[in-house]
């Protein structure tokens, strides 16, 4: 019997997605697919995050720690840490390695396996969750995290596994591409006001 996650692997962003342009690879995220076991997810919400110039980055300045480690290898794999202490976000490192760049994925909406996601977030089916849960399900890294059942043992896991991987899903029109500041980031001075936030608006 072949499952969601078998379904979708054909169809699997090749390596050489994740190794171009990180703004690029930010626009081009959105309408793709996350598939994580029976779960398929579109991107809806995508940052841009450069540590060369980037105060905002855990890698700016060149800064390595265990933490920010991933941020320099190869393009292709995930990268995801903890926000206050207990949420989980989800990234995409991009380009070449030895250059901390990478891509935050901040939303989402259910495309398969509702019930998985809606348990995963509220411990209930789809069905019972109330108009607002719907609407706030994926809306925001911690949540997508959640969703999706994803913590910090992916840290590191190659975004072409099939355990976790992104697919591709819709094509999403230029003219649908929203920008805008970062969520978050007041500490970051001038990085604050880079309008690196992607969105489908």
């Amino acid at each position: 019997m072949t499952s969601i996650s078998d379904e979708y692997y054909g169809k699997c962003l090749e390596k050489e997605f994740y190794l171009r342009d990180t703004h690029t690879v930010a626009r081009e995220l959105l309408g793709k697919y996350i598939v994580r076991g029976d779960i398929v997810v579109k991107i809806t919400e995508t940052e841009s995050y450069i540590g060369s110039i980037d105060k905002a980055c855990h890698a700016y300045g060149g800064r390595k720690t265990p933490r920010t480690l991933p941020l320099f290898a190869e393009g292709g794999i995930f990268y995801v840490y903890l926000i206050y202490g207990m949420y989980c976000c989800l990234n995409v490192i991009t380009e070449g390695e030895g250059t901390p760049c990478g891509v935050l994925i901040r939303g989402g909406e259910v495309v398969r396996g509702a019930d998985a996601l809606s348990i995963n977030r509220y411990n209930k089916p789809y069905s019972h969750i109330t108009p607002y849960q719907r609407r706030n399900i994926l809306n925001g890294p911690g949540r997508l995290c959640m969703g999706l059942d994803i913590d910090r043992s992916k840290n590191g896991v190659s975004c072409l596994s099939r355990e976790l991987y992104i697919a591709h899903g819709e094509k999403t029109e230029a003219d649908s591409i929203k920008t805008g500041k970062r969520i978050g980031i007041d500490y970051a001075e001038e990085a604050k006001d880079f309008l690196w936030r992607y969105y489908i608006g």
